[in-house]
């Protein structure tokens, strides 16, 4: 089978896609990745073909040069994706696809499975999380007459063949609701083989919790502050009687004093880090929201853009952990890391949650779902 991979956005889009690209090369499929130039470093270690032909959503749009909050619809189903689709096409075609997998936020490749007759579903996305198909049909049928497909009358066309999600249905996150398949696996517990931590992080003493704290990626266009979260971060962390790794992703939090049971890096491996850790510190990003409900951790979420406002609402609803809206003082982080901590509630129901993932068909399941897609005639 050959398989065409589609990513966009930033760094966390490829990530999701890591273990579906993993399960298919592992099962010796043929996988052809398509995503924008500056992201072709996430996936060049991988056994598959690359093609870095996607337009970058964010280059040249002027909008993202002020403090706005733009709407995932206006980011990515914005005319970029019509020549991402005449970029691609002659792409896929030459490789001969049998099925499109893309990231929930990248629809040149949905256009070019219409094109061709082939299969496509969409993979775990915080932006499938908030684009409505009914809001999200209108916008697509623009792109679809500016590179000569016809409307596509249908809303729920967009899952056509369903789409992959990799939480339980009891722990819903989408804001629309919908009736197409919904093909559930586990989220790994590791998006590459072969990590392991750092010494030093080996030698913490065990008497304190281990608390991580990562704020992902940063989108342009956003008012987010970065280095000003991350002081809040890090003076939380020093009020609380805890062990902290903070992920600060290359940037600096500025002057600030750190005891020494904070540890600043740039990047850890979060996968791995959240097994031994009992709370994450998230931007609610729908990538870090899986890991930490697939480790079993409560979470203490900080949103700033786009789906992470919803999906740190639903972590609270459904009792994962803290909603903490901006903006938060470190008093008032310190506070929430110090009764999560404590919460033996809240402990109980992620570790629910866990289980509830862990009786999920591994992810090696969705291969034989696409094998069966992929076939002439198979199920649509």
């Amino acid at each position: 089978m050959r398989v065409l991979v589609t990513a966009t956005g930033s760094p966390s889009h490829v990530h999701a896609m890591l273990p579906l690209i993993n399960a298919l090369t592992a099962a010796r499929h043929r996988v052809l990745v398509a995503l924008p130039p500056p992201l072709l470093g996430a996936v060049n270690d991988l056994p598959v073909e690359t093609a870095p032909v996607l337009p970058d959503p964010f280059v040249g749009r002027p909008e993202f040069t002020g403090s706005a909050d733009v709407p995932a619809l206006q980011i990515f189903a914005a005319p970029h994706v019509s020549l991402g689709y005449r970029q691609l096409l002659p792409v896929t075609r030459e490789f001969g696809a049998d099925l499109v997998l893309r990231d929930g936020a990248e629809f040149a490749g949905l256009l070019v499975a219409e094109a061709l007759g082939v299969p496509c579903l969409g993979a775990p996305s915080g932006s499938t999380n908030v684009l409505d198909p009914a809001e999200l049909q209108p916008v697509l049928d623009q792109r679809r007459a500016e590179v000569d497909l016809p409307p596509v009358a249908d809303p729920a066309a967009v899952h056509r063949y369903g789409r992959l999600e990799g939480m339980p249905a009891q722990y819903p996150f989408t804001t629309w609701a919908g009736s197409e398949s919904v093909h559930r696996y586990q989220q790994p517990v590791a998006l590459r083989p072969g990590g392991a931590l750092p010494d030093w992080l080996a030698e913490l003493p065990g008497e304190q919790p281990l608390v991580l704290a990562t704020l992902g990626t940063v989108l342009p266009g956003s008012a987010f502050d970065t280095s000003a979260v991350l002081r809040t971060v890090v003076a939380a962390v020093a009020e609380t009687d805890c062990q902290a790794v903070v992920a600060t992703g290359g940037h600096h939090p500025g002057a600030t004093e750190t005891p020494p049971r904070v540890h600043l890096v740039d990047r850890i491996d979060q996968p791995l880090l959240l097994r031994c850790a009992q709370l994450l510190i998230t931007h609610g990003g729908y990538n870090s929201i899986r890991e930490a409900v697939g480790a079993g951790v409560p979470m203490a979420v900080l949103p700033f853009i786009g789906d992470q406002h919803g999906n740190a609402a639903r972590v609270q609803a459904h009792g994962l952990g803290r909603h903490l809206p901006e903006p938060v003082t470190s008093a008032e982080l310190a506070a929430a890391i110090t009764e999560l901590l404590a919460d033996l509630a809240v402990t109980a129901r992620v570790r629910q949650a866990q289980r509830r993932m862990l009786a999920l068909p591994p992810v090696e399941a969705v291969v034989g779902l696409l094998e069966k897609l992929a076939q002439p005639g198979g199920s649509r």
